[in-house]
């Protein structure tokens, strides 16, 4: 049975900041606009900021429908499973909104990532979620699955862009719009400060 939470705080966040991986959904208003589901890992690229607040950075990739589902309607939802230990499963239900790398948030919502090298990733935005309801359930069908590490692959591939190429590249995999038409990421990005 699950339980519904009113902060993110204790054994909750413990859980939370322990996974390795998470995964977003999100949708258009359109009831036959395309539903999203992403995967999300990267050690230190999620961060709590308040017992409501949660933070991911959002790297380049083959398309943006998750920010253009934010920048239309900005429902979401987040989802960590327990591969390891005990089974559990949190989703958190809320607003996110994408930060560009021209808002004037932008450089202090980078400091809550101080492990990560933004420069390696090609770096699009920072997607801030408040939460409407954090639930969780018991997560008994989820497999046990081991870490081995995070993959390495992303950072050598977008480490080489500067951001002349990578709105270059941005544009060629036309993520200034959604599949179903709707405002991406806009382009070309803002100069990168880091």
């Amino acid at each position: 049975m699950g339980k519904t939470y009113e902060r993110i705080d204790g054994r909750l966040r413990t859980f939370i900041e322990e996974q390795p991986l998470f995964f977003t959904a999100t949708a258009p208003l359109s009831a036959d606009g395309t539903v999203n589901l992403s995967p999300k890992g990267l050690k230190g690229s999620f961060a709590i900021l308040d017992e409501l607040t949660l933070a991911y950075l959002d790297f380049a990739g083959s398309n943006a429908e998750t920010v253009a589902h934010l920048r239309e309607n900005g429902r979401i939802t987040l989802m960590w499973c327990a591969f390891q230990g005990p089974p559990n499963i949190v989703r958190v239900h809320g607003r996110g909104e994408a930060v560009f790398r021209d808002d004037p948030r932008f450089e202090e919502l980078l400091g809550h990532f101080p492990d990560i090298d933004p420069s390696l990733h090609g770096l699009r935005a920072i997607v801030v979620v408040r939460a409407d309801v954090i639930r969780d359930s018991c997560g008994y069908a989820v497999p046990l699955m081991t870490y081995d590490e995070d993959r390495d692959l992303h950072a050598r591939r977008f480490a080489r862009e500067d951001d002349d190429s990578l709105s270059a590249y941005f544009a060629k995999r036309q993520i200034a719009n959604s599949l179903d038409g709707l405002p991406g990421v806009p382009l070309p990005l803002p100069p990168s400060s880091v």
